[in-house]
């Protein structure tokens, strides 16, 4: 089985940043304060932004290492992506902003529309293949920006504030549906998020991270059971 391991170092700007995790299989919901280094964990894990030291494992391929020179470009580190507010090409349709994310995957022509149609079946999309993304709500929008990331075939997947932009209402209904399809996807996941209950819904495991560092992870039982810091203990009430 596929799993992303990382142990990493680095700084942004006045914040040093070490982290070390594993993520096998289901969710990690990575959570901490404004300022903890949660975007830059992503970044770092991508190869957007380079460690100063560390190494980044995604099953037997090493996506970066300090130590022996390596450090593999972003398009080839097979990790699927969604970043805050999706970053959907808002004049294109939802088939060509899929089409987009799969140009540079070496498919031929009809291999690339096979892969395009699968990923808009896999995520119930088919209808609204040639509307453009402005025309679709919140959680539609989601869905186009995870039907991209997926539609590469990665062999892990990334998403940074997945639930950020919705009021409260649209917030439950797309948790549960996100929840539900992370479960049924089971490849390994990261998810930052802010938000406690999106934490408790969506992470299997949590990890804490305060000042570039992570504190505590476990389940939400168990964090709840001996919280590692004042943080970790608001942070579950809420």
């Amino acid at each position: 089985m596929t799993a992303l391991r990382a142990r990493l170092s680095g700084r942004i700007g006045a914040l040093p940043l070490e982290f070390e995790l594993e993520v096998a299989r289901g969710t990690l919901a990575v959570v901490g304060p404004n300022g903890a280094g949660k975007t830059s964990l992503l970044l770092m894990l991508l190869g957007s932004l380079v460690p100063e030291g560390g190494r980044i494992e995604l099953g037997d391929r090493v996506l970066f290492d300090s130590e022996a020179g390596i450090d593999v470009p972003l398009e080839d580190r097979r990790l699927g992506y969604v970043p805050q507010r999706y970053a959907l090409f808002p004049h294109l349709s939802v088939r060509d902003n899929i089409r987009f994310a799969l140009q540079s995957s070496g498919l031929s022509g009809s291999e690339l529309e096979t892969r395009a149609r699968e990923s808009l079946a896999d995520l119930k999309l088919d209808a609204f293949a040639d509307r453009r993304v402005t025309s679709l709500s919140g959680g539609e929008q989601q869905r186009v920006a995870l039907a991209r990331a997926l539609s590469v075939r990665p062999h892990a997947l990334l998403l940074d504030e997945p639930l950020a932009a919705f009021d409260i209402a649209a917030r439950r209904e797309t948790r549960s549906f996100l929840a539900d399809y992370l479960q049924r996807l089971d490849l390994p996941t990261l998810v930052v998020t802010h938000d406690a209950g999106d934490a408790r819904a969506l992470g299997q495991q949590i990890a804490v991270l305060e000042a570039g560092r992570i504190v505590q992870c476990g389940s939400w039982a168990e964090l709840g059971a001996r919280p590692a810091s004042r943080f970790v203990g608001e942070f579950l009430r809420v």
